[in-house]
Order: structure tokens, then sequence, then C-alpha cells
């Protein structure tokens, strides 16, 4: 690897940090990076998906104020996806080429959706007696929904993740998104060994996108901390859907 690609790939794994921890959608910076270097798509996405199991290490550092005291329930969502990352890293690796990506532009904008009107859909449901589930079967399937779709291919999982977690809680967004640094980084971990195993990720690409994603993920909840809800939810709503017009527009091509 010259400097120029270590120095590239750092840089893009801070941009991925910083994009995880803030909106969810690291793979909008570290994925391109990775074909930019040469790396076919699913060596791009096994690769990334092992670099970015960093960023939960920066994030856990920088967001200690918003778990503190929420662990006891925090733990059991995390197991659900370490246990669902390793499925999705499974299908990737068993499924053939390009079947899951077709479906993904419309998981990406649906969830988008669901964040940008979180705040209509909840005052919906509360005219209509109807609640959000915010634990329960229904609660937990989708998050092992989000998990094994997080360890197949990941591009916005946290965009999902995060219109699920805002959209059946009333907790502050610093903390859903703390909340969702967690869980992501338990499915990027158990998708990340079932690598070790099975797939071939380049270990050196995967390293500089670690580095870089661990600077990223510690300042990316500080900046949030600081910022209004609102307007920032409405931000990673917006790059949601442009996110997922652009994979729509290559499953095209």
């Amino acid at each position: 690897m010259s400097l120029l690609s270590i120095t590239a790939l750092v840089a893009a794994g801070i941009g991925a940090g910083l994009l995880s921890t803030i909106a969810g959608l690291a793979s909008l910076v570290s994925y391109p990076a990775l074909l930019a270097f040469g790396l076919p798509p699913v060596t791009a996405n096994v690769t990334n998906t092992a670099g970015l199991t960093a960023s939960a290490l920066g994030s856990l550092a920088s967001t200690r104020p918003e778990l503190r005291g929420t662990w006891r329930r925090l733990w059991p969502r995390i197991a659900v996806f370490a246990v669902f990352g390793s499925v999705g890293g499974w299908l990737l690796l068993a499924s053939p080429p390009g079947s899951f990506e077709r479906i993904v532009p419309w998981l990406i904008g649906g969830a988008s959706l669901l964040l940008l009107f979180r705040d209509e859909i909840q005052r919906y449901a509360a005219t209509k007696g109807r609640s959000i589930p915010h634990s329960g079967p229904v609660f937990f399937v989708v998050l092992a929904l989000v998990a094994t779709y997080g360890g197949y291919f990941g591009a916005a999982a946290g965009v999902i993740l995060l219109a699920w977690l805002m959209l059946s809680s009333t907790d502050s967004l610093a903390y859903n998104n703390a909340e969702k640094n967690m869980m992501l980084g338990a499915s990027n971990l158990s998708a990340t060994l079932f690598f070790l195993a099975f797939g071939q990720p380049h270990w050196g690409a995967a390293l500089c996108i670690a580095v870089g994603g661990i600077i990223g993920s510690f300042i990316g909840p500080k900046l949030l901390r600081r910022m209004p809800e609102r307007p920032v939810r409405i931000l990673i709503a917006i790059a949601g859907l442009g996110l997922a017009i652009k994979l729509f527009i290559d499953t095209l091509g």
C-alpha cells in the first residue's frame, strides 16, 4: 500500500466515524473509498465491516454520559445485534451477488422517511390510541432484521436503526444515537468474526479505516451533543434519501 492510499483510507475512516456516530451513514464515505482503492464489491463490503467495527470503541469512550445507567436495558439489544450480525455475514457470503442490494435503496428510503416524519407519526398514533412498541416481540424482531441487514451490507443500517429507536421511544437524539452505535458495533464485530473464518477482507485497508474510524467516532458524539435535535434529524433523513436514490440508480446500471 502506498502512503497516498494509507492517508486516503485513514481520512475516509475519519469521515466514516463522524458520519457513523452522528448520522449512521458511515458507508457513504468508507465503502466508495474502498472501491476506489481497487477492491471488488464483496471484498470492499467485508473490509468495510471489519474496519468500522473499531468505531464502536471511539463512540463508547465519547458517549459514556448518555449511556450511564442504561446498560441493563441495552445489553439484550446488543445481544440481538451480536447474534444476527453474524447471520448477515453468512448471508453475504452465501447469497448470489446483487440479490439483496436490489431492496437496499427501498429500506434506506423508507427508514429516512420514518426519521423525517417521526413526530407526525407519533402524534397520529397518539390520536388513534395506538402505541409504537417500545419493547416486546415486535420491537426485537425489527432489531433482528436491522442487525441482519447490518451484517450483510450495512449501508445506512444506522439510519434504519436510528429511525426505529426514535420512532419507538421519547429518548433524546443523543441517547438514541449512542445506543445505536453500541448495537451496530456488536453487529459489525460478530460479522467480522465470521469473516475471519470464511471471508477475505483486505486487512491493511481495514486497519486504515479502523484507525480513522476511532478518531472520527470519538469526535462525532461530542459534536452531536451541541447540535439542535430537529435540524440534525432532518439533515440525516435527507442524506439517507440521497443515498437511497444513488443506490437505486446504481442497481439500474
